[in-house]
């Protein structure tokens, strides 16, 4: 037979071996369409948490300019002793006198080290938490006992708020 008449022509049976060939297609189709579904969701999902990321550094951004804007330029000044390497508040006439070139006050030759902490939290006797040993610039500091407090590069200067 030459020629195959297309309406008198019989398809010939299918094998064993064209069965397995078309499943493997199948399968590697299914594979594929079910792998570009995973990057098309894992691209969805990449989007929104980029555009969740920038809306969430949009409202910090605005929160820390609010707080930058409403800011207090009054800082609270604690002296703390420097026992076992942890900072502990006392009274402020530990730190009253002239500091080292480091910042520290030695009280009466006790050897116990004093500084004062700008912006901590805490009260006399307990560990301070929070601040910084960094006077903060341009701002107006002042003492738990009332005490103004400008330290310059040169020793320290002391003023009491009521006058005397």
């Amino acid at each position: 037979m030459r020629r195959q008449d297309a309406g008198s022509t019989r398809p010939r049976p299918q094998t064993v071996a064209d069965a397995r060939a078309r499943d493997k297609a199948r399968q590697r189709q299914a594979e594929l369409d079910r792998q570009a579904a995973e990057h098309s969701d894992k691209k969805r999902k990449t989007r929104r948490r980029l555009i969740g990321a920038g809306a969430v550094v949009g409202v910090v951004g605005a929160v820390a300019l609010g707080y930058y804007a409403l800011r207090s330029d009054d800082v609270r000044a604690d002296c703390v002793a420097i026992e076992d390497g942890q900072e502990i508040i006392v009274d402020d006439q530990f730190c009253d006198g002239t500091p080292n070139s480091s910042g520290v006050f030695i009280y009466a030759g006790s050897g116990k080290q004093y500084r004062y902490y700008y912006g901590g939290s805490g009260s006399k006797g307990d560990r301070i938490s929070g601040g910084t040993t960094v006077k903060p610039k341009g701002a107006n500091i002042t003492t738990s006992s009332g005490k103004t407090v400008q330290r310059g590069g040169l020793g320290s200067k002391f003023s009491s708020s009521s006058g005397s």
